[in-house]
């Protein structure tokens, strides 16, 4: 079963795919100024193919210490690279090929020592992999990394899916009573496909955007790559 809380009472953001990019982060968090009462939710990703996976932690931990609420979802790209390092993940054979290689140099781990990757990263990193979440419920949203199995309901939903499914998800309706806000797949702009699913992976480590949506009133936040200028909008979510 995933996290589940109460509706908040304060705004409630969602964000994409960072994958390695941190000035882009750190701009959307700076823009959106969020304080306490506030829920900031990450739908994964933030390693890999980027030029700072460390970076990205880092700038993830920090924003922890503010007022607000953070809830840092798993990407299967967290999940492989788990797996490489000897954790609990799935798929860490794949891992350099789908990015892993930048990450570790974000360590500086290389070749001559990858099987000590573990143990050149710093523990607060490894704690925030282990303490990463698959799904979060806060009514009328779930929130996932890749998105769903559209025929079972949420207590049938498997990890696996919630990491990696990608068009049996996208191109079906669902059943549950939740719009489902997710990542993984990158698109050009914002998938808004009411009232099943909302897809914030605009490509951002593609020289795409990095997305936050803000869901409460229906805001957009989003900027370019290699950018630290962030432009909102009044998007509807209703």
């Amino acid at each position: 079963m995933p996290h589940r809380k109460p509706k908040p009472a304060g705004r409630l953001f969602a964000i994409g795919d960072v994958h390695g990019c941190p000035d882009e982060v750190g701009a959307i968090l700076k823009a959106i100024a969020a304080v306490e009462g506030d829920t900031v939710i990450f739908v994964g990703d933030y390693v890999d193919r980027g030029p700072s996976a460390r970076d990205v932690i880092e700038v993830a931990l920090d924003a922890e210490k503010g007022g607000a609420e953070f809830v840092f979802l798993k990407g299967n790209h967290e999940d492989m690279m788990m797996s490489f390092l000897g954790l609990p993940g799935s798929y860490g054979e794949s891992f350099l090929f789908n990015g892993g290689v930048a990450t570790l140099e974000s360590y500086g781990v290389g070749e001559a020592n990858l099987e000590n990757a573990a143990q050149l990263m710093p523990a607060k990193h490894i704690d925030f992999l282990n303490r990463l979440a698959v799904s979060y419920y806060s009514p009328p949203y779930l929130f996932v990394h890749a998105g769903i199995m559209p025929l079972r309901q949420l207590e049938e939903q498997q990890v696996e899916d919630m990491l990696w499914i990608r068009q049996e998800f996208i191109f079906n309706p669902h059943k549950l009573d939740a719009t489902v806000v997710f990542g993984h797949t990158p698109m050009r702009g914002v998938m808004i496909d009411l009232p099943y699913k909302l897809g914030i992976d605009t490509g951002l480590v593609y020289g795409g955007k990095l997305t936050c949506v803000e869901l409460n009133e229906g805001a957009l936040y989003q900027v370019d790559r290699n950018s630290r200028h962030v432009k909102s909008k009044k998007i509807a979510l209703r």
